[in-house]
């Protein structure tokens, strides 16, 4: 089974005991000192789903990598073109980058993982890999 431990929360890690079954997460706060967006994890027979609350982005924003083991979800905004025909007398929108890191076990099946960013969800898809069981074997006896 897979591990989640939220180290960048470590009050909650009592709360989230059950999660720690699941994923091994290792977050940490980006430069800019923002937050981290909230996560759900769901287990289903054949998968787990992870869901990221993101909203107000653009899917060409994201990164999602794979290295070692290690499922990566960054973001980071990229720069929109400055407009000359206006002033813009207040903003209080703000976009900045995040990174979250959960260590994969390995009974998922990392090669068929699947994204997909809708009504301010990014949502993954990591497919179980099939259970692998043993055939009977009879021994004979000499």
């Amino acid at each position: 089974m897979a591990h989640l431990i939220q180290n960048n929360r470590p009050v909650f890690r009592s709360f989230n005991s059950i999660f720690d079954e699941l994923f091994n997460d290792y977050s940490a706060p980006d430069k800019t000192g923002s937050s981290f967006p909230p996560a759900n994890i769901v287990e289903s027979k054949d998968a787990y789903h992870l869901e990221l609350n993101v909203p107000g982005r653009n899917k060409e924003d994201f990164a999602i990598n794979i290295d070692r083991g290690t499922l990566t979800i960054s973001f980071e905004k990229k720069e929109e073109a400055k407009q000359e025909d206006y002033k813009t007398i207040r903003r209080e929108f703000s976009f900045q980058g995040f990174k979250r890191s959960f260590n994969l076990d390995d009974k998922i099946d990392a090669a068929n993982i699947q994204a997909k960013y809708e009504n301010g969800l990014l949502k993954l898809f990591l497919p179980k890999k099939p259970e692998v069981k043993e055939a009977t074997k009879q021994i004979s006896v000499q």
